[in-house]
């Protein structure tokens, strides 16, 4: 089974990849492996997307693309599927890597989009706090710390990372909205889609998402 897991930035993404991983034996990918990978390894691709970043420019479409191609290429398991997370982000990203995989075992099967509503991501995001010294990480809305701003677990001074403020999230959910909602559209056109409300707790999300993975 090979899927896609898409959705806003707060939508749980990293969460649920994590255990649909463990549930169905599969590959978890995050492009952010992949362009680590490339740029660790020195290849030709790696090298032509840093200095693309290195300039503060977006990498190319075409270079993204066949590094995520390639690094699927690489899996030694290829037969248990894999998750990919944070892929594609265009809808041309979505079109070619179609055109590349068709008809082969790398070809997506099923899309699973985490659909919150812009004002639950806002709540989450803003709210998110970060221990210092242990990594825990809490949200003054729906996981507060008994002390604010003190860490339960370890006593240390909780954080906020710098891009998790309402004017810098608008941004990237507007940017979200404007690239990566076209590719759900199109994906649904083909009746591959599996839209999960997200913005339910775990405990009612998991069940409702393995349901719709093992009726893919």
């Amino acid at each position: 089974m090979n899927i896609f897991i898409m959705g806003a930035p707060g939508s749980g993404k990293g969460t649920f990849s994590t255990k649909i991983k463990e549930e169905f034996n599969l590959n978890h990918i995050s492009t952010g492996d992949i362009f680590r990978a490339n740029i660790a390894g020195g290849t030709e691709l790696g090298l032509q997307a840093k200095a693309y970043s290195e300039k503060g420019l977006l990498v190319p479409d075409e270079i993204t693309n066949k590094m995520v191609k390639d690094y699927l290429n690489t899996l030694e398991d290829k037969k248990n599927g894999y998750l990919l997370d944070g892929y594609p982000r265009t809808l041309a990203q979505a079109k070619a890597f179609e055109e590349m995989t068709n008809g082969t075992d790398l070809a997506v099967e099923k899309i699973v989009y985490m659909d919150v509503p812009f004002d639950e991501l806002t709540r989450r995001i803003t709210g998110r706090r970060t221990c210092k010294n242990c990594g825990e990480i809490y949200n003054i809305y729906s996981k507060p710390t008994k002390v604010e701003g003190v860490c339960d677990v370890c006593g240390g001074e909780l954080t906020q990372r710098k891009d998790d403020n309402e004017e810098s999230l608008k941004v990237r959910l507007d940017e979200y909205a404007k690239n990566t909602e076209p590719v759900i559209a199109y994906y649904e056109e083909k009746n591959m889609v599996s839209r999960i409300d997200a913005s339910k707790s775990m405990v009612e999300i998991w069940p409702e998402l393995k349901e719709a993975l093992k009726n893919k």
